[in-house]
């Protein structure tokens, strides 16, 4: 597996996509996402230290996590399938078992960013959708 770190998001208004960008935090290959505009204000306001008065979907799922003794421990983008990433969350229990859930790469990224969880994409995926330039 490959971490990779957020570089930034691209809003192209000509193809009305927007577009998170990572990048290999140890190398020089770039992975970029098309998301949607709801997961973009989400990354957005964490990173700018914008907290809302009631909770945001993502920061919801963290808290519902939370209650239930569950932890975010990771992202996983693992698939690339007819120009359509999969990734899974990584989960932990207090109780010290693990589990993976099924999750949009959107929303993956949004709620490893409101919680400051690494995210990895796989060796395959990289070497499909991976550029060296953006």
């Amino acid at each position: 597996m490959i971490e990779l770190v957020l570089n930034k998001i691209k809003i192209d208004e000509t193809r009305s996509e927007n577009i998170i960008i990572f990048r290999e935090k140890e190398g020089t290959r770039y992975l970029p996402v098309v998301i949607g505009l709801p997961e973009v204000q989400s990354i957005k306001m964490k990173l700018s230290g914008v907290t809302p008065p009631r909770p945001l979907t993502h920061d919801l799922i963290l808290q519902v996590l939370s209650q239930l003794k569950v932890k975010l421990e990771s992202v996983v983008i693992d698939k690339l399938e007819n120009s359509t990433f999969y990734a899974k969350l990584n989960l932990v229990k207090d109780s010290g078992g693990r589990l993976q859930v099924d999750a949009r790469p959107s929303d993956s990224a949004a709620l490893a960013v409101r919680s400051g969880v690494p995210v990895f994409v796989s060796e395959e995926v990289m070497g499909q959708a991976g550029v060296v330039q953006i």
